[in-house]
Order: C-alpha cells, then structure tokens, then sequence
C-alpha cells in the first residue's frame, strides 16, 4: 500500500518535535535527519499523486476523443 502526502507529513512533525525535546546533541541530530527524510517522501508522495491525477485525466480525454471519433464515423456511414 502506498503510504500518502498526510502520513510522511505527520511523521515528519513528529520527529520535528522529538528534536525540539531532545535533551541530546546526538538524537536531536538523528530525529531532524529523519524529519528530513520523512519531508522528502512526503513531497515524492505528492508529486506522485500529481502525476497520477493528470495521467488519470488525458486517458479520460483520450477516451473521450476515440468515442467522439467512432461517433462521427457511425453518422457518416448511415
């Protein structure tokens, strides 16, 4: 299952604000490492979803146009 823009992005707060608690140099750095990594799938996540959705709309135009065709073709045959 693919995980969504929502999840990466809470998942990235999450760990921002583990960092902003931390008490330690080290796990402050390794949780804003990881609200880094998560902010990065979240914007892999939403341009994936971009594409889904303009890949989703030209097979709709797509099909529209072959319909449209074999249409016009059906009246100009009889």
């Amino acid at each position: 299952m693919a995980q969504t823009f929502e999840f990466y992005t809470e998942r990235a707060d999450a760990a921002a604000a583990a960092a902003k608690e931390a008490e330690l140099d080290n796990v402050r750095e390794r949780e804003l490492r990881s609200e880094k990594t998560w902010r990065g799938l979240a914007e892999q996540a939403r341009k994936g979803a971009v594409e889904r959705e303009k890949a989703d709309a030209a097979r709709i135009a797509k099909r529209e146009a072959e319909k449209q065709a074999a249409e016009e073709k059906a009246v100009e045959q009889g």
